[in-house]
């Protein structure tokens, strides 16, 4: 929810939060919500990690009806001390980090129309909310979640703010976690997804790599469609381990230096879960 060139606002506060206004949802808001959770909550056991369930149970988001920011950052707080506040849309990088720096996630307030019930370019409270909250109740994410705000807030002012979008987009919003043998779902931008919920799993198209993090660091990404990779954590636990134990400057110096890669790129060094066709995106390709 960051972007760059954007002004604040007006009725945004400084930090450019807004009230939610939960009672000003209409019954067809709520009831939208409703349908888009039904789906997902149905498809997604077995698919997702175990944790996301959890934490859906542990903030009560079974509820019916779209959540009342101040009841579900209540129940955060006794978790992990995070919090939801609302803005109104995207935010300034810098108002992003710092966000997550003192752990709190904003969230869009306004919903899709049932015309965008499969697609939406600006995410949503469903996005927002449905897909990335219940993690923030796991401990080990949530740390994750504010050791990268505070990295933000260092990259902001080292000019490496693209690489580390790509390193928010291919975990937070798109990664995927091998537990035993199995991938499992875990980013918010595919769970909050009925079709790349399926996609990122069962289709032969993308490419499934194991998660490196200056390799990542240089992948560029789609932002339209689904993605053509996707990258495997082993852990939430590795993965909060090597952002806190890394050393982000020389990194960044490093990067610099090197041609970002193509999103469909397989390096012969990849750890590979799987070399995909790319069909489907030849597919949108031709037409």
């Amino acid at each position: 929810m960051a972007n760059a060139n954007i002004e604040r606002p007006e009725g945004a506060a400084e930090d450019w939060t807004i009230p939610q206004n939960w009672g000003a949802y209409t019954p067809a808001e709520h009831a939208m919500w409703d349908q888009l959770f039904e789906r997902q909550a149905a498809m997604l056991p077995g698919r997702v990690v175990q944790e996301f369930i959890d934490g859906l149970d542990m903030l009560r988001m079974t509820k019916p009806g779209i959540p009342d920011f101040d009841e579900l950052s209540e129940r955060l707080m006794r978790a992990t001390g995070w919090q939801v506040v609302a803005v109104p849309g995207l935010v300034p990088d810098r108002v992003f980090f710092d966000h997550l720096a003192n752990r709190r996630f904003v969230a869009g307030r306004f919903i899709r129309t049932p015309e965008q019930l499969d697609y939406l370019q600006e995410p949503d409270i469903f996005h927002d909310v449905f897909g990335h909250v219940p993690l923030l109740a796991n401990p080990i994410f949530a740390d994750y979640m504010q050791a990268y705000g505070e990295g933000g807030l260092r990259a902001d002012g080292l000019g490496a703010i693209e690489n580390l979008a790509r390193l928010y987009w291919y975990t937070v919003e798109f990664g995927l976690i091998r537990q035993g043998s199995d991938l499992k779902l875990y980013g918010a931008g595919i769970v909050s997804s009925y079709g790349e919920s399926l996609f990122a799993l069962d289709d032969p198209s993308p490419n499934r790599l194991g998660f490196d993090l200056k390799r990542l660091m240089r992948t560029q990404y789609r932002i339209d469609d689904f993605q053509q990779s996707y990258f495997v954590i082993d852990s939430f636990e590795d993965l909060l381990r090597q952002t806190i134990e890394t050393d982000f400057a020389p990194l960044y110096d490093e990067l610099r230096g090197q041609q970002a890669l193509e999103v469909a790129t397989v390096l012969p060094q990849d750890h590979v879960f799987n070399i995909g066709t790319q069909a489907y995106a030849k597919t949108k390709e031709i037409a």
